[in-house]
């Protein structure tokens, strides 16, 4: 066990098991406290490694994470002290591994029920090793104005409300984490402030033991009085009555053990702490205290007078000049985090993102205003999914089984197709599912797949105008276009797309209005009387009825319509749908275990 002093003001940790917020109220302290360097070296989180951004003062700095507590200790050398928020499943395996590494000095552990046998072995490793360990089920602690614990003494506002931020002369020793809170503020209010501050954990078996503690403020120059604060259980406060009768202490000791009202009780009773149950007459809290008080320390007749006893013991000091009252710093500001100062109404923030499609902010993500359970309740379909997100209303169900049709129909075209064949290829590299797909994806444009948009455009703008089959067809001739939506490689006049034929019967059967598509017949018409080849294919197919969708639904403006057209919204149907076929693609060659492919060069023709 130590025997001075446990932090200082260069003291940095390691933390394990990463909590954002008492790692943010550590540095926050840091800052305040004036530290050239943040108390937290790095970060332990098992399985992660990188960095974790944080705030020191108005700097954000990125503090490393490590996976292993060997590589964090190995990487910071000079951080002594780790901090374990770890579970009580895995708290002690983890605390072990740290004693064990020659850098630590002192073990922390947050956690509470810890099994008692794995306790014992750390206390023993500890022991045998010189090494401190505060807790199981501890707060942790604080040396004033140069390092703390975790969550130790609560906010910044407690904290400077304690005179926490610079040292002055009580050494605190107590068990319970919330009533250090409290002690520390009772100090303050009494006295000059607190030196160091220890809450050892309410454990059974602390990793070590109020005396431990006490002898060391002992031998703390700094340290001109010590404040104890016990609890009925155990025999811990005996060791401190047998270093007071030895003359081992010779610094007043101001003491209170709680637990007095358990003598109330008929039974016995178990007080927050697994160690806080009075086993016998010499474990209450009046044996100890009458013990404590037989044995030299100054001991009050209730904890309401332990104010008091604080208090007088602290202006004996002064009168007997051993302490000179210090005047106290003003800290800087810490700056207020953004998302605080929002909520309080004193700052407003331009957000990064706009979105109208969803919202996940609730209990449960909405579609368009629509809960995800009331769409999964009415049984609403991938096509209605695609009307809240794409278009942002409820279509009426021919529309929506319009717009599942099209992906039925455009899921996939067989491998001989450019995007399909991409993504075999890609596949059988060994390359990965997202690769496989976005190499099939990326040849979707104005020659395979992506003319629906310009079908719709330029149909729309034709029938719009007024233009004849001849003068729109002849009129895109002058211009060197070919007409988007019209044309095959395989299809023929006599030799038509099934897909087409299938959109154009469900169209008749259920638009209140068809009349693109029939402009785009008439067009056909007139084309194949060129060549036998120019056939309306599905992306004219497609385009056309969209327009006669979204015109003949009655919900949607012509600035609208035009914009839709004009965003590439028909095309992201065709992406969506031809999306299933390119990962069929994949699985299918994966599923095969397809070797790499190499093209036949009987299949190039090599020429000069």
């Amino acid at each position: 066990m130590a025997t001075g002093q446990l932090f200082s003001k260069t003291t940095q940790a390691l933390f394990y098991n990463y909590k954002q917020l008492p790692i943010q109220r550590m540095l926050d302290f840091d800052f305040l406290c004036g530290r050239e360097t943040p108390s937290v070296a790095g970060i332990i989180n098992p399985g992660s490694e990188g960095f974790q951004k944080l705030f020191f003062g108005q700097e954000e700095i990125a503090i490393p994470v490590h996976s292993t507590v060997e590589a964090a200790c190995a990487a910071h050398p000079t951080a002594d002290v780790f901090i374990n928020f770890a579970s009580f499943r895995s708290a002690a395996a983890s605390s072990m591994s740290a004693l064990k590494q020659p850098t630590i000095r002192v073990v922390a552990i947050i956690a509470e029920g810890v099994p008692e046998s794995d306790t014992k072995q750390l206390i023993g490793f500890a022991k045998a090793n010189n090494k401190v360990v505060i807790g199981p089920a501890t707060v942790g602690g604080i040396q004033a104005g140069a390092f703390k614990i975790g969550d130790t003494a609560g906010t910044i506002d407690n904290i400077i409300q304690c005179k926490l931020l610079q040292a002055w002369i009580c050494g605190i020793r107590l068990k319970s984490g919330g009533m250090s809170n409290e002690l520390y503020n009772t100090i303050a209010r009494v006295t000059d402030g607190v030196y160091e501050g220890i809450a050892i954990g309410g454990d059974v078996f602390p990793g070590s033991t109020l005396s431990d503690h006490v002898l060391r403020f002992n031998n703390i120059p700094q340290v001109k009085m010590i404040v104890v604060l016990g609890e009925l259980g155990g025999r811990d406060e005996y060791s401190l009555v047998e270093a007071l009768k030895q003359g081992k202490i010779n610094k007043p000791v101001v003491a209170w053990v709680s637990g007095t009202c358990a003598t109330l009780f008929k039974s016995e009773v178990q007080f927050g702490h697994a160690g806080a149950k009075s086993g016998g007459e010499m474990e209450s809290a009046q044996a100890k205290n009458q013990a404590l008080r037989d044995a030299g320390a100054v001991v009050p007749t209730s904890y309401e007078a332990f104010e008091g006893a604080i208090k007088a013991a602290f202006e004996n000091l002064v009168s007997e000049g051993k302490t000179t009252p210090v005047k106290e710093i003003t800290p800087p500001n810490i700056p207020e985090d953004l998302n605080t100062a929002i909520k309080s109404g004193k700052v407003r923030a331009p957000t990064h993102i706009i979105s109208t499609i969803s919202d996940d902010r609730g209990e449960e993500p909405c579609y368009g205003g629509v809960p995800m359970s009331s769409i999964v309740e009415q049984g609403l379909c991938v096509g209605d999914v695609i009307s809240l997100l794409w278009f942002k209303r409820s279509l009426p169900r021919y529309c929506t089984r319009f717009i599942e049709i099209c992906v039925l129909l455009c899921a996939d075209h067989g491998p001989c197709v450019s995007g399909a064949h991409n993504s075999i290829v890609t596949a059988r590299a060994g390359k990965d599912l997202v690769s496989c797909l976005v190499s099939g994806l990326l040849t979707i444009g104005p020659r395979f797949g992506g003319a629906v948009d310009d079908a719709a455009r330029y149909f729309k703008d034709a029938y719009d105008r007024g233009l004849t089959p001849y003068e729109f067809v002849e009129s895109m001739k002058k211009k060197g276009i070919r007409v988007p939506g019209i044309g095959h490689r395989i299809k023929r006049g006599d030799n038509r797309d099934k897909r087409v034929e299938i959109l154009q019967l469900y169209a008749r059967d259920n638009f209140p209005s068809v009349k693109y598509m029939e402009y785009a017949v008439q067009v056909e018409t007139y084309t194949l009387s060129k060549a036998n080849n120019l056939v309306l294919n599905v992306d004219g197919a497609i385009g056309t009825l969209f327009l006669d969708l979204l015109a003949g639904s009655g919900m949607f403006t012509k600035p609208e319509i035009d914009e839709i057209v004009e965003i590439g919204y028909l095309n992201g149907l065709f992406v969506l749908a031809r999306s299933i076929g390119l990962i069929g693609h994949t699985f299918d060659q994966k599923r095969l275990k397809q070797p790499l492919y190499r093209h036949p060069w009987e299949d190039v023709l090599y020429t000069k």
